[in-house]
């Protein structure tokens, strides 16, 4: 599955060649997967013929077949898409919604219509739904469903299976920043780094450490609360009980407030348009964020250097008044004397959608693993 997902159109043959296998027994395990609906033949025509032979018949994924379901809470927005085992997204839907403080109830209740909206959707396209991944800004535990404790959602706690036990199953629960760099690699076609942190914001900061292409998780499955590394250890209080948290200088409402500017639904988009127009109170909060974030990231290269940084969700879109200021602090901070602070950070080709994707294609990855079983969605 793996081989021809990799380099569809592709003939037996060559998927033998690939994968050290006899040509008998990879023809055996083609048509199990073609009679299982995860495969097609395309015909000899859609191969390159070398001339020499009678042409073999191309092989590539089922687009009418398996597919991920992924869905988001964030918190001022919850959306659901459908994703086919070839990466294409096949139904879509993203609704404002302002979930801060809001009971996880009537949260997850809206998030189940849009999530059985988004399958029906698959299903009329002929598809059949594989599994659900939901990403949230919060930690989860390792392996589970519950939403241990999302500060800005003021969720602690929460289990999300009971509420979508109707969804397709498997149902996985992860946090958004880690779907967010898991997506980076998934849907790069292999040009991505494998050693990268991936920085993500929306009203708070998350973080993903992305290791020899594994996600690196930690001993509880927490790893990557950069939102919460104190920048000044007697700066203001945070949601997380702590002081000074990076969250209170680069976080969403922190580089609002200082701008002089609303949070709400699009608050991001406004900030970027009076920033790329000259105005100096956007670009003066958005500089303060910039060095903010890089007096933690700094710490974080240092620690792991990685390949790169990637800077994902709204981060992405004021990546152009943000960079001056953060790669000034790497280039201060970072102690390899010959690693360029410029460059050290790329921007997210997914932006704010990362997450989301990243949930649908973790269903995706759990049956190209696993395509007879079916398996459970992760990283």
């Amino acid at each position: 599955m793996r081989t021809v997902a990799g380099r569809a159109p592709i003939s037996r043959a060559a998927v033998a060649g690939q994968v050290g296998l006899t040509r008998a027994a990879v023809s055996t395990l083609v048509d199990e997967l073609v009679r299982a609906g995860l495969l097609v033949e395309l015909g000899p025509e859609a191969l390159q013929s070398s001339g020499v032979g009678r042409p073999g018949s191309a092989l590539a994924l089922n687009d009418r077949g398996p597919a991920g379901i992924g869905a988001e809470i964030g918190v001022d927005h919850l959306a659901a898409c459908a994703v086919d085992l070839r990466g294409e997204v096949r139904a879509r839907v993203r609704v404002a919604a302002d979930n801060r403080g809001r009971p996880a109830g009537p949260v997850l209740a809206e998030l189940a219509a849009l999530v059985d909206r988004v399958a029906g959707e698959a299903r009329a396209e002929g598809l059949r739904p594989a599994g659900l991944a939901v990403a949230v800004p919060g930690l989860v535990t390792r392996d589970g469903h519950t939403v241990v404790r999302a500060p800005n959602l003021g969720w602690s706690r929460v289990d999300l299976g009971p509420a979508l036990r109707d969804a397709p199953a498997p149902l996985s629960v992860d946090n958004e920043a880690n779907l967010g760099a898991l997506a980076e690699l998934w849907t790069s076609g292999g040009s991505a780094p494998q050693d990268f942190v991936h920085v993500s914001a929306e009203i708070g900061i998350g973080a993903a450490i992305v290791v020899d292409g594994r996600l690196l998780r930690g001993r509880h499955g927490f790893a990557g609360e950069l939102g919460h590394v104190p920048i000044h250890p007697d700066g203001p209080a945070c949601v997380c009980g702590g002081r000074g948290c990076l969250e209170q200088y680069a976080g969403e409402e922190a580089v609002l407030r200082a701008a002089g500017l609303a949070s709400g639904p699009g608050a991001i988009d406004v900030l970027a348009e009076h920033a790329a127009r000259g105005d100096e109170a956007a670009r003066g909060a958005l500089r303060d964020a910039g060095s903010a974030l890089g007096i933690a990231l700094a710490g974080a290269v240092n620690l792991l250097d990685p390949e790169t940084v990637v800077l994902g969700g709204a981060l992405s879109r004021l990546a152009p008044w943000l960079l001056p200021a953060l790669e000034e602090e790497l280039g201060r901070r970072v102690t390899d004397p010959d690693r360029p602070h410029r460059g050290t950070v790329t921007v997210s080709r997914l932006g704010s959608d990362g997450p989301l994707l990243g949930a649908a294609h973790a269903v995706v990855q759990a049956v190209l693993d696993d395509p007879v079983g079916g398996g459970t969605p992760g990283g």
